[in-house]
């Protein structure tokens, strides 16, 4: 009887060091959850704008993926677009990704990835306007989103713009006949022009710009990881495809 107990207690010891050792590999192989802060102002389509509640676009498209290439998941903050530099600086997100303009002024601000676009500011006008061109809008109503290059050009080149706190509001402002032109981003204003045939965007450009996204100075480390993971997809075809599955939903 004592030696069949024993043999009862040396199975019940192997079972629990078995699923003792069993539980301490799943912990180790579990991955430990890493989540990427990214901050947008999400009135800018097509790089980000709301569908269903939910925040899409080319820009959530473009940091989701080169995340879960470095092993991130992504949550998405939306706030007002001169907000979004300001939280990477003092920490409050990790990268900013809303249309932005790389800038010398921001550059001493943060650190910017390797640019994914080149853009443009274009003047957006009612179809009847006599507003023709660049030159033409001396004296005129102009509207621009606060802190956007297109608001530097205008203030600094054409004259005192009136400042929305999103292109949204700016072109329902043009629409009503409050104002006279807008500048602002080419691939938003191609979005809003198709949802109101009343306006159309001047041929000649104001100005061609690269977008990147922003990543604090103190997190040199996640900057090279971005990169890294950005030029991949560039090179395999990723980011292309990202860009054409928006330009299809035209």
């Amino acid at each position: 009887m004592k030696e069949k107990t024993s043999k009862v207690k040396k199975v019940a010891n192997c079972a629990f060091a078995a699923i003792a050792v069993c539980a301490m590999a799943l912990t180790g192989c579990a991955k430990e959850e890493k989540v990427l802060q990214m901050v947008t102002e999400a009135t800018f389509p097509p790089y980000e704008f709301r569908e269903g509640g939910k925040i899409v676009g080319i820009d959530v498209d473009i940091v989701t993926e080169a995340a879960r290439r470095i092993g991130y998941e992504v949550e998405i903050q939306d706030m007002a677009f001169n907000s979004v530099i300001a939280a990477v600086q003092t920490g409050k997100a990790d990268i900013a990704a809303s249309g932005i303009t790389v800038t010398e002024e921001r550059k001493k601000q943060v650190n910017f990835t390797i640019p994914y676009v080149t853009a443009k500011q274009v003047i957006l006008v009612p179809v009847d306007s006599p507003i023709q061109s660049a030159e033409d809008l001396k004296g005129k109503r102009i509207g621009v989103q606060q802190s956007t290059t297109g608001d530097i050009y205008v203030t600094e080149n054409i004259g005192a713009p009136e400042r929305f706190e999103n292109s949204a509001i700016l072109v329902a402002t043009l629409v009503a006949g409050k104002l006279d032109a807008g500048v602002l981003d080419d691939a938003p204003a191609g979005e809003y022009v198709k949802n109101n045939p009343q306006l159309h965007i001047l041929k000649k450009a104001l100005t061609f710009e690269d977008y990147a996204f922003a990543i604090s100075k103190k997190n040199p480390e996640l900057l090279e990881k971005f990169n890294k993971a950005m030029q991949e997809m560039i090179d395999d075809g990723t980011m292309a495809a990202i860009f054409q599955k928006y330009e299809d939903k035209k």
